[in-house]
């Protein structure tokens, strides 16, 4: 069966808003669970050792066991995935017989961007309780393919900006040797994408021609922001000096989002459009609305202390995208663009995760860590907007220590599995690295 130019034009843009949301998420995915240069030198398995004011992400629990008030200001700085793919993808109407395939052997753009972390807590020597507040980027993200490039209609650049503000209290039971601990997590996020739209022959209604290009209708530009409220615990037990266990639960946090669509309509996109929706005007704009869910998450950590100076951590995470089944996208107006359900299907994984510290003098931590991540999305919904896979991360770093302040500093080498992908849009593999560094300054009053 052909496709009609306004099938395809629907299509392009419901692909668009797809794209524009999944990408705020993921674990793997770009989830970005370094919040903390100390951790993050470990592998980010620091649940049981919680020590730092990271803590309020980690564990919050761990507050309760750290005095005084302490003020941390981070930043990490993500060279975002040198992504390559070898293969095949269609332009144009991705159904059965339609569009125009092409080979591709292309790379990702560079480009680097920099979430900051903020963290305050506060407790007195003589109380169980402790306070604070922290601020971080947990799923920014930046992806850029060429404006030439074969992904033009699916992708040609997103970027996420979002922030969370996460207030906690804890309490510590000083007999048991046991911390609880209880936080508000507020996420609010602001989105731009831009890509193109592309018909073949058939989404024109003309004869398909040997090695004929898609032609571009448009281009397409959206910006949506949205936000949710969701809350998260911690426990921590420390028996002894040697050993801790920890416990840390993140809930799920429903985004509700709000945005714009301008469509820049080509001299051939116009024909196409007045033609068959009775539009004649070069630009298009509406408005959109959807929600997604971001995961539940589960941490659990274990410390141990072989011997005074040396601390090592085994964690696991669990985070449930299983949640994230679908996308319901509605459009304000409907005179082009049509509502739809798009499948999303992700998965539950679990994550690993081992870390050392090596106190090498009173004022030097060594540390190192390695963690087996795992991704969420299934071969069907895999796309150049985050063309992710499972990873290796390595990492080291060092903490130094004055009599107010603490230095961290932290790298990381993220090794990217192959992934192979073969649905109804590419058929190729992907294969991407990616490094990071960190820095937080804690200082103490």
């Amino acid at each position: 069966m052909k496709s009609s130019p306004k099938q395809h034009l629907m299509g392009v843009a419901l692909l668009s808003l797809v794209t524009l949301l999944p990408a705020v998420a993921g674990a793997a995915g770009f989830h970005i669970r370094e919040q903390g240069a100390k951790a993050m030198a470990m592998a980010n398995a620091f649940v049981a050792q919680a020590d730092d004011p990271s803590a309020i992400f980690y564990n919050p629990a761990g507050i309760a066991f750290q005095s005084g008030t302490q003020v941390s200001l981070g930043v990490t700085v993500i060279n975002v995935p040198e992504t390559e793919f070898k293969g095949t993808t269609r332009l144009g109407d991705n159904r059965p017989g339609l569009g125009v395939e092409q080979a591709v052997d292309t790379k990702a753009r560079d480009d680097v961007f920099f979430p900051p972390n903020f963290y305050m807590t506060s407790s007195k020597a003589d109380s169980p309780w402790a306070f604070g507040i922290g601020v971080g980027s947990l799923y920014p993200l930046a992806k850029r393919w060429d404006t030439t490039s074969p992904f033009r209609d699916e992708i040609k650049e997103i970027a996420i900006k979002p922030i969370n503000i996460n207030p906690t209290v804890a309490y510590r039971f000083d007999a048991l040797k046991l911390a609880l601990a209880v936080g508000v997590d507020y996420t609010y996020a602001d989105v731009w994408l831009e890509k193109s739209a592309c018909a073949d022959a058939y989404a024109l209604g003309a004869a398909p021609l040997p090695g004929l290009a898609a032609v571009q209708l448009g281009e397409l530009e959206m910006e949506a922001d949205g936000d949710g409220w969701g809350y998260n615990a911690g426990l921590l037990w420390r028996p002894s000096e040697r050993l801790s266990v920890g416990v840390a639960y993140r809930s799920e946090i429903e985004l509700e989002f709000d945005g714009d669509a301008d469509y820049q309509i080509t001299a051939a996109g116009n024909q196409v459009y007045s033609a068959l929706a009775g539009y004649s005007d070069m630009v298009y704009g509406t408005g959109a609305e959807t929600k997604i869910t971001l995961p539940e998450t589960w941490s659990f950590g274990l410390a141990i202390k072989p011997i005074e100076r040396l601390t090592l951590e085994l964690d696991a995470d669990r985070f449930g995208w299983s949640s994230y089944d679908s996308l319901d996208i509605y459009f304000s107006e409907n005179r082009i663009l049509a509502d739809s359900l798009n499948p999303k299907n992700w998965n539950d994984v679990w994550v690993y995760r081992f870390g050392l510290q090596y106190a090498l003098t009173d004022q030097l931590d060594l540390r190192a860590g390695y963690a087996r991540d795992n991704n969420p999305i299934p071969n069907g919904t895999l796309g150049p907007e985050l063309p992710d896979s499972d990873r290796n991360n390595y990492t080291f770093g060092f903490g130094y220590h004055s009599e107010r302040a603490v230095f961290d500093f932290a790298y990381m080498w993220v090794d990217f599995d192959d992934r192979r992908v073969n649905n109804e849009t590419q058929a190729g593999t992907y294969e991407s690295d990616a490094h990071l560094f960190a820095a937080n300054l804690t200082y103490f009053f």
